[in-house]
């Protein structure tokens, strides 16, 4: 049966890209030696490569199409492990390279494929576990780097967030910041349990500890679907954010009427400003120029 909400939310025009407003920035911070955050900002599209025709070039070129979605992506390479920028940066290319071989998957996108969608989508992120295993078999002993990852497929009218670790998500919606993901640590579980309170969880030595991490002992991807609206905000950020900026003036960020490039300098700022202890990324997606009557 078709859920009545969907169906409103998928009457909506689909936005082009020329409505889509979309930003990353990363710093390494005042404290560490070097950059282990990685990001990614990329859209799906369907190609036509011309590789020889009897036309004139200008008549026949190469054609994409308009876009189908848009892939975000942050991932943080884990302190203490070998290597930590280069495990963030091989899950990256590693989730891009298998996000191009299910193109016909997200063309095609309906209730009757979404679960394979879904499947595929773990399937690359496990894929970029086992590479990094394999990485730290050859180059470390047994003991590779690590990296967090949080990550959003935007496929209008759904979005799909899939995370492991403790960076995330937030969308602004109805002027209200909502966290997406839930932190995949330590502390985090023994808050789930009831075995600490918020004020002990955020005084705990073991808060950065993680208990899921891609090419750690431990890879379990949270994944699940939502829906999309035209008046969203989405950011994605590494902790070294989170760590000096609170969620009321993230918020307060989002709501300001600013493009996304600039929240994501004033966002960053902030965070070196205070202190900048860690590497930080920011970042940010949003819609534009919203047609009449949405």
């Amino acid at each position: 049966m078709t859920n009545p909400k969907l169906a409103a939310i998928g009457a909506e025009p689909r936005p082009t890209s020329t409505n889509v407003d979309v930003f990353g920035l990363t710093e390494r911070g005042r404290v560490r030696t070097e950059n282990q955050d990685q990001f990614l900002i990329a859209s799906l599209h369907k190609l036509l490569r011309v590789h020889q025709s009897s036309l004139p070039p200008e008549d026949i070129t190469t054609l994409v199409s308009e876009s189908r979605g848009y892939i975000l992506l942050v991932a943080d390479g884990v302190g203490g492990r070998p290597d930590g920028q280069a495990a963030s940066g091989t899950v990256v290319k590693t989730i891009a390279n298998h996000v191009t071989h299910f193109t016909d998957l997200y063309r095609r996108l309906d209730s009757n494929n979404e679960a394979n969608f879904v499947a595929e989508l773990e399937k690359s992120v496990l894929k970029s576990h086992d590479a990094l295993i394999e990485e730290g078999k050859k180059e470390f002993g047994g003991r590779g780097g690590a990296t967090t990852l949080t990550m959003v497929a935007a496929l209008w009218p759904k979005a799909y967030v899939v995370q492991v670790g403790d960076s995330r998500c937030y969308r602004l919606r109805d002027d209200r910041l909502e966290r997406m993901t839930e932190d995949q640590t330590i502390v985090q579980a023994l808050l789930d349990h009831g075995a600490l309170t918020q004020t002990e969880a955020h005084r705990s030595p073991l808060r950065g500890v993680l208990a899921s991490a891609l090419g750690g002992r431990d890879a379990t991807p949270s994944i699940h679907a939502t829906d999309c609206r035209w008046d969203d905000v989405i950011l994605l950020c590494t902790d070294g954010l989170t760590r000096h900026v609170t969620d009321a003036e993230i918020e307060a960020e989002l709501r300001a009427p600013h493009v996304s490039q600039e929240s994501c300098q004033r966002l960053v700022q902030l965070a070196l400003d205070r202190g900048g202890e860690d590497n930080v990324t920011v970042v940010i997606g949003r819609l534009r120029n919203k047609p009449q009557g949405v």
